[in-house]
């Protein structure tokens, strides 16, 4: 019972978590190292995101200015090419020992096109949570099938996982309000 509680949990906070992951990718008015960190990088005879290869330190100069020092100054080069191939909407630019990047002010009709993104991530990571919820709940039932569970054990268990998955609904709700407000934000 509690187990099957407490695996819900995990996994929806696992949900939650690449939800937050989602939605920080997606570019605001404002410079974050979650525009470039998940970016494809070829280096070293293989390719993995910026952030997991540690190629680089990723600063923030101010709110529409992201450089980008490689630790080798030899990958420079990749580095820059992985930011083009990655059409996120950046252009980088080599100025000596790093890459500058200016994001440049978006438009109302991107700034709409974003929120439709972002809104479809949200909904993806709400169906993530509904269906550990199913899951769980399945789980539950044949827990009572095999009498490991009487009729109110069970019907207390399902409450607690249908007031966790509303926990986690409300908080993605939260975090695409805050989306919201950070995009639609001149």
């Amino acid at each position: 019972m509690i187990t099957v509680l407490q695996d819900a949990r995990v996994r929806m906070q696992k949900a939650l978590d690449i939800s937050k992951q989602d939605i920080s990718s997606i570019r605001s008015g404002r410079a974050t190292p979650a525009l470039v960190e998940n970016i494809i990088v070829s280096a070293y005879g293989g390719s993995q995101k910026l952030r997991i290869l540690e190629l680089a330190t990723i600063n923030i100069l101010d709110v529409k200015t992201i450089t980008v020092t490689p630790y080798d100054p030899a990958t420079i080069s990749e580095i820059e090419k992985g930011i083009q191939d990655a059409h996120v909407g950046l252009s980088p630019l080599k100025e000596g020992e790093y890459i500058r990047i200016s994001l440049p002010p978006l438009s109302e009709e991107r700034r709409l096109e974003y929120l439709k993104l972002a809104k479809a991530k949200l909904e993806s990571g709400r169906v993530m949570i509904r269906q550990i919820r199913h899951e769980a709940m399945k789980e539950l039932q044949k827990l009572a099938d095999t009498k490991f569970l009487t009729e109110d054990q069970m019907r207390h268990e399902e409450k607690q996982i249908q007031l966790l998955t509303d926990e986690l609904i409300a908080e993605i709700d939260m975090l695409g309000e805050r989306k919201e407000a950070e995009l639609m934000k001149i």
